[in-house]
């Protein structure tokens, strides 16, 4: 293939294999057959490995550089990393390992084939995912896993909480539990939010953080009757910035979320108040004193104030996301 000599096949079944050269009056040729005719190995027979075709018949776009074999051999590349070559990037290696020119369409299709190779297919991982939950299990203790299905049996969600993350954070902040749902509506948080507090229970002393989205609002307020809800300061900060147009006013908005006296929160809304009144109505009637500052939020926050620490782990995953299943899982 590298020195872009093509070849047909003139006879392939079960125990031979035979190809020669595209151009008939060229000796080039390869016999195989098998070593016995209960094995799977093929031994070479007969090769005669010198072209004596016109090098007019040399192609660049060499019909044997499908994408199965641009996939099989670029698929080690892909091993033990999160994303790989890229398609430009495949079609160098097969122009410069290969000898072939590839289109990017070939290129995407052989990446894509090198992804099943070392990954998996998401068929393949829907299948192995019970037995793959059922050993996550076995091997560390007080796992808790959930897998939903539709009437159909197709699959829906699923919920990783890890035993040693449940039992002892060690003073440390660990992710507690990980879901794949189909979308972030209603439904699946709901879903995910009940797996959670048979895992973590419901009391006051209970913080849940999160942005403003009324999906995320209405499941809290269904499954976690007695925990406090509060609202992500950063996000209430980005929609600020976006609704008034005000960054000059972040200064005082951040020192009133992270006060603990309610009598300097109220010495820094007003100075909000006075320059950006509407701003300071926001925060007071849409989003609420009690869910985005320290001092007003009526149970303990733990020095929690926003969600980074989940943005954060949304931009370790940004390359894996689009993993089948399992090996998306295997990343966390």
């Amino acid at each position: 293939m590298k020195g872009n000599f093509e070849f047909r096949t003139r006879k392939s079944n079960r125990s031979l294999w035979v190809i020669e050269c595209i151009d008939p009056n060229c000796s080039w040729r390869l016999r195989a057959s098998k070593i016995v005719l209960e094995s799977t190995k093929f031994v070479i027979r007969k090769y005669v490995g010198v072209h004596c075709c016109s090098l007019l018949n040399r192609n660049a776009n060499h019909r044997q550089a499908t994408y199965v074999v641009i996939g099989e051999q670029v698929a080690p590349q892909y091993v033990g990393v999160e994303k790989g070559p890229g398609l430009k990037g495949v079609q160098t290696f097969a122009r410069t390992k290969l000898g072939a020119q590839i289109s990017y369409y070939k290129a995407w299709r052989g990446r894509k084939h090198a992804h099943t190779l070392i990954r998996g297919s998401p068929e393949q991982s829907f299948h192995i995912l019970p037995s793959y939950f059922h050993m996550l299990e076995k091997f560390n203790p007080g796992t808790v896993t959930r897998i939903e299905v539709d009437g159909e049996s197709r699959f829906k969600y699923l919920f990783l909480a890890f035993g040693v993350a449940i039992r002892d954070g060690n003073g440390q902040c660990y992710p507690l539990a990980w879901g794949i749902v189909d979308s972030e509506n209603e439904d699946a948080w709901t879903w995910f939010l009940t797996q959670l507090k048979e895992v973590i229970g419901d009391t006051v002393e209970l913080a849940l953080i999160s942005d403003r989205a009324p999906s995320i609002k209405k499941a809290i307020s269904t499954v976690f009757e007695r925990a406090h809800h509060g609202a992500c300061a950063w996000h209430v900060a980005q929609n600020i910035k976006n609704k008034f147009k005000c960054a000059d006013i972040m200064g005082s908005y951040w020192s009133a979320v992270n006060t603990y006296r309610c009598e300097d929160f109220a010495g820094y809304m007003t100075e909000i108040s006075h320059r950006y009144p509407r701003v300071a109505e926001y925060l007071e009637n849409e989003v609420g004193f009690e869910k985005w500052s320290r001092c007003h939020y009526p149970g303990p926050r733990y020095n929690i104030t926003t969600t980074n620490m989940v943005e954060s782990l949304n931009s370790m995953l940004v390359n894996t996301r689009d993993f089948p299943y399992v090996a998306l899982l295997d990343v966390i």
